[in-house]
C-alpha cells in the first residue's frame, strides 16, 4: 500500500468518523428536544438533579436506541466508502452514506415518538409521564424496553435501505461512470 493510498484512506476515515459524530450528536439532541416536547409538564433537567432514576433510564434509554440506528447507518457508510473507488463513486458512496444516515436518524426520532405515543395508549389507566415524574422504575423499565425494541427494528431497516443502493450503481444512474 502507498502513502497516496494511506493517506486517501486516513481521509475517509476522517470524513466518516466527522460525519458519525455530527449525525449522532445531532440525532440525540433531536431525540431529547422531541421528548421534551412529550413530556411539556416535566422538566426533565430538573428531575434529574433530583436524582430521578426514573427519568434518566428513559432518557438514557432514547439516546441509546438513536445511537443504536445511527450505528448502522454509520456502518455502512464505512463500508460503502473505500479507497478503490473512482473519484465520482466515491462521491456517490458518500452522498449515500450520508442520506441513509439521515433517512435512519429521521426515523429513529419518529419511531420512538409514535412508539411513546402508542404505549401511552394501549397502557390504559397509567399515566406513563406522570409515574416518570414520580420515579416510578418499573414504567420507565418497561418503556425502555420498547424502544430499544422499536431501534433494533428501525437499525435493521437502515441496513436494509443502504444494501440496496450501491455507488457503482448510483454512479451510473446519474451518468457518473
Amino acid at each position: 500500500m502507498g502513502v497516496e493510498s494511506l493517506l486517501i484512506g486516513l481521509t475517509i476515515s476522517l470524513v466518516q468518523l466527522i460525519v458519525g459524530l455530527v449525525l449522532a450528536m445531532g440525532s440525540v439532541y433531536l431525540g431529547l428536544r422531541m421528548f421534551d416536547k412529550l413530556t411539556e409538564s416535566t422538566d426533565e433537567m430538573a428531575e434529574l438533579k433530583k436524582g430521578n432514576v426514573a427519568i434518566a433510564i428513559l432518557l438514557g434509554a432514547i439516546i441509546f436506541s438513536i445511537a443504536n440506528v445511527v450505528e448502522g447507518g454509520v456502518s455502512n457508510l464505512t463500508q460503502t466508502v473505500s479507497p478503490g473507488l473512482s473519484p465520482m463513486q466515491l462521491v456517490a458512496a458518500l452522498i449515500i452514506g450520508v442520506v441513509n444516515l439521515v433517512i435512519g436518524v429521521l426515523l429513529a426520532i419518529f419511531a420512538i415518538y409514535i412508539a411513546i405515543s402508542v404505549l401511552d395508549k394501549i397502557t390504559v389507566g397509567i399515566d406513563e409521564f406522570k409515574e416518570l415524574k414520580r420515579g416510578n422504575v418499573a414504567v420507565a423499565i418497561m418503556m425502555a424496553a420498547v424502544l430499544f425494541a422499536v431501534s433494533f427494528v428501525i437499525k435493521g431497516a437502515v441496513v436494509g435501505m443502504a444494501s440496496l443502493l450501491s455507488p457503482e450503481s448510483v454512479a451510473v444512474a446519474l451518468g457518473w461512470a
